[in-house]
């Protein structure tokens, strides 16, 4: 069923059992019964009346569900539920009681609560909207984990026994602290792999140019603080240090061992790993995913068996993960040069790409505090180390090269809490079809990635210079509080480039002072300073490129002495010199750059550029936080069921026709404006009659659906006789007797919603103006499902035409709030109902008053990936 991760990072595997699984059945109740009352309708124990066991032996997947937990080949615990009888009628309630069990030596990690979680998401499914448990009063361990889980409890006492009732539906407060139990542990496993103890490197070699000799090097110069067990069988020390033949051979615990050995042998060396008791992998060798079929299932079972015995992995075909930690001081790459000390975190998934990206950061001066390429990304993901970072004290930036996204819903709702106090950049490849195809994974569709980006409040840019422009600027100087820039240069032509460059990006270019090439550091400082102290002034852009040779220490220390505490930004294009100058940096006492050190760019553009992105994000920071609201006039549970009959006849799922796509909208209070189906003149005017002239008919068919020319379409068809010739017309065009009469909505602004399935980013609601050339213009704007308010409003207002529901000269202002109102509701039925894989509603008539849906299409089907539609699981 899962592999999820308990409060202490381990990895445990849960599946579900059958009632019929006996020896693990006995084992739960046998210690349940020491813990809590037996499940009343278990099985047929001697309290049980005739009754209650032929309910019990009919009890179907819907109405009882047990999983059990295993790690390794033991199982740790056991959890159930079983559907409740309705006391009066005899039928099956809403209510189910549920009960688990850990065992002792396993109590602790949360496992508990991850249980619960499971079997309250499998409950909802199923239409159960209350757990109940009878809980022994002295077993304080169970009430705890219901009460820390997030659920409002409410118990009664009856002797020594605690009944205990509680609702699972997901409410804020159960999300929270779910969402709080999934980071902590996430950040601790990832913490794990970086922060080890002892090392063990399998493929441990002698000769030079060889990866275990490499890696083995890198470790040992970079004065890990921990011991380091090489592992070779033939050898008895490598580089000076004792060798062991495999790791089972090694006298002390192994934290992370680093495998270098060929694919082929992986296996081998998992089973002496596992053996060992070693909590976290690094498998550097390539020939898995990245080879074809055949390597994807090799991949894919090392993950299951590490995951299966507590461990996480990070690769196959990884450079490796590093810490700049003093205490730590690991350089488990092969990357020989790694950047000093700072506080930017750095994940990527290429090695070779990860390494020319270390040696970058080296050259910039820019500080990292982790990096870890996670080569093919089998098991750690860029989300584990968000999660990771968020939690981490010694991270304020974080920087992501993104080739695909493991689970992208669970992708954007991280990165909207980290980026709300740490800023991220992320720059994304473009992974080939075929690469794809060999890796089983998805790219990312460049076509939405900037707007979907945008909304989780991550700072998007298209190479690895310009990440590292962001990144010089975010992790050395304040955010800007405004647009307002002021430019402080020595070239007038430079000035207006940088002044040119800042407008372009949506900046303000408030002040430009031109000092004249001789300037002096005196002047340079006094005009920085000025600026900086200007309430006019957000940031300041200064440009020194003098055109005759002059010693450049009295300018730089001018500079830093006049930046020296600044609330605003100060960045410079300083003789051309990229990154963080030695001469303008401010040093720690370990001698690195700190913060206050001011970033240096070839040219003003460059500048302009990354300034305007940061200001971009510090506007997306400063917005309130705003939350998804759920309207309250909806018919959740009709949706669901109409949704689940098509779906029992058609189980990989077929488009709903237009009056069942009519039906399931109206559900969530999206009404397409009334139409009848008919197939004959007089039915055609009986229909007419009965919705009011004036009214449209419309011929059926794919190819008469939406066509801008409207030649499927007779509008404003005032009488009878119009009616008839209509219809005629149409089911003569058509070749069919199906035709659609439909009241005529109010005249407005033609619009266009769409939720798609996107392989890189999960559910995509679009939103634009109808018609041929925006269509071929693309002018589309994209949000990750599901909305907020805001982001609702703020879709609505951001395609490129979107100014024209403000009104023209000859058309009035459209009522926006009308068309936010359908985004949220269009969000909501989509959110609710994980089987919705497509809705297109086109045309909607937005006016002065209100939004008419005129055409509505909806696809059903199984979803593709929900992983992160209930208990968290991992990938």
């Amino acid at each position: 069923m899962a592999d999820v991760l308990a409060s202490d990072g381990g990895v445990v595997h849960l599946r579900p059992i059958l009632p019929t699984d006996a020896d693990a059945l006995v084992a739960f109740h046998g210690a349940l019964s020491e813990r809590t009352r037996y499940l009343r309708y278990f099985g047929p124990y001697p309290h049980m009346s005739d009754k209650d066991v032929e309910r019990s032996t009919n009890v179907d997947h819907r109405n009882r569900v047990a999983l059990v937990a295993i790690l390794g080949d033991a199982i740790i615990a056991i959890g159930l539920y079983e559907r409740l009888p309705d006391e009066k009628t005899g039928n099956w309630s809403n209510s189910a009681e549920v009960a688990f069990v850990v065992a002792d030596s396993h109590q602790g990690r949360g496992l508990g609560s991850i249980l619960l979680e499971h079997l309250a998401g499998a409950a909802a499914e199923n239409g159960i909207e209350t757990f109940v448990a009878e809980v022994l009063a002295e077993n304080r361990g169970m009430v705890t984990v219901f009460k820390e889980a997030g659920y409002q409890v409410r118990r009664s006492i009856d002797g020594s026994v605690l009944h205990l009732e509680f609702a699972i539906d997901p409410s804020e407060a159960l999300l929270s602290v779910r969402n709080s139990r999934e980071l902590a542990s996430e950040a601790r496993s990832v913490r794990n792999l970086l922060s080890p103890k002892t090392i063990a490197l399998i493929g441990a070699s002698t000769t030079k140019g060889k990866v275990g000799n490499a890696v083995l090097s890198n470790i040992l110069n970079a004065e890990f603080m921990g011991p380091v067990f090489p592992v070779n069988a033939v050898h008895r020390s490598v580089r000076g240090v004792r060798a062991y033949a495999t790791v089972r051979d090694i006298p002390d615990d192994v934290d992370l061992a680093i495998v270098a050995v060929p694919a082929g042998e992986i296996e081998a060396v998992f089973d002496d790993c596992l053996a060992k008791g070693v909590k976290g992998l690094i498998v550097l060798s390539a020939g898995f995913a990245e080879t074809g079929t055949d390597g994807f299932d090799a991949e894919r079972r090392l993950v299951r068996d590490a995951r299966g015995h507590g461990m996480r992995l990070v690769g196959p075909n990884a450079l490796g993960v590093a810490n700049t930690d003093p205490q730590v001081a690991l350089n488990a790459t092969l990357a020989s040069e790694l950047p000093a000390r700072g506080r930017v975190g750095f994940f990527c998934q290429s090695g070779p790409l990860g390494a020319a990206i270390l040696g970058e950061a080296a050259k910039r001066r820019l500080g990292l505090s982790t990096f870890v390429s996670a080569g093919n990304r089998a098991d750690v993901s860029g989300n584990d180390l968000l999660q990771y970072w968020d939690s981490d004290a010694d991270t304020d930036v974080v920087l992501l090269y993104l080739e695909s996204f493991g689970n992208p819903r669970k992708f954007s709702r991280i990165a909207r809490r980290v980026a709300r106090n740490k800023p991220i950049v992320a720059v994304r490849s473009g992974l080939s079809a075929a690469r794809n195809r060999a890796t089983h994974d998805q790219a990312v569709d460049g076509s939405i990635a900037a707007d979907l980006f945008s909304q989780a409040g991550v700072i998007q840019v298209e190479t690895i210079s310009e990440l590292f422009d962001c990144a010089v600027l975010l992790g050395y100087q304040p955010l800007p509080r405004g647009p307002r820039v002021a430019i402080v240069c020595n070239s007038t032509a430079l000035g207006w480039l940088a002044g040119g460059a800042a407008e372009s990006e949506g900046l303000q270019v408030g002040e430009q002072v031109d000092l004249g090439p001789g300037a002096s550091p005196d002047e340079f400082a006094a005009a920085i300073r000025t600026a900086i102290e200007s309430r006019d002034v957000d940031a300041v852009i200064a440009i020194f490129v003098p055109p005759i040779a002059v010693p450049t220490r009295p300018f730089a220390e001018a500079f830093r002495h006049a930046a020296s505490g600044a609330a605003k930004p100060v960045l410079t294009t300083f003789f051309g010199e990229e990154g963080i100058p030695k001469a303008l940096e401010v040093a720690g006492p370990d001698g690195t750059p700190v913060a206050g050190s001011i970033p240096s760019y070839p040219d003003p553009e460059r500048a302009a550029r990354a300034l305007g992105r940061v200001f971009r994000y510090s506007q997306w920071r400063e917005r309130p936080i705003s939350n998804v609201r759920r309207p309250q006039d909806i018919a959740g549970e009709h949706a669901a069921e109409l949704v689940a009959s098509r779906l029992a006849t058609d189980p990989g799922g077929r488009w709903l026709t237009d009056l069942e796509a009519a039906e399931l909208l109206a559900c969530y209070g999206i009404p397409v404006v009334e139409f009848r189906e008919v197939t004959s003149e007089d039915e055609a005017v009986a229909a007419a009659e009965e919705l009011g002239y004036p009214v449209a008919a419309k011929a059926t068919g794919e190819m008469w659906r939406s066509r801008p020319d409207l030649r499927g379409v007779r509008l404003d068809l005032s009488g009878p006789k119009s009616v008839s010739r209509g219809y005629h017309d149409l089911a003569a065009l058509s070749g069919q007797p199906l035709v659609h009469v439909q009241r005529m909505a109010t005249r407005g602004v033609g619009c266009v919603v769409r939720v798609q399935d996107d392989p890189s980013f999960g559910s995509v609601v679009s939103f634009g103006l109808s018609g041929p050339i925006l269509d071929l213009l693309g002018d589309r704007a994209y949000r990750a499902l599901p909305l907020t308010e805001d982001e609702a409003v703020a879709l609505v207002e951001a395609p490129r035409a979107a100014p024209l529901l403000s009104g023209t000269a000859t058309s009035e202002a459209v009522n926006k709030d009308a068309l936010a109102e359908v985004l949220q509701r269009i969000s909501a039925l989509c959110d609710d109902l994980a089987d919705v894989r497509e809705l297109s509603c086109e045309p909607i008539l937005a006016s002065g008053r209100r939004a008419e849906i005129l055409y509505a299409r909806v696809r059903i089907g199984p979803p593709p990936n929900r992983e992160d539609l209930g208990p968290r699981r991992l990938r």
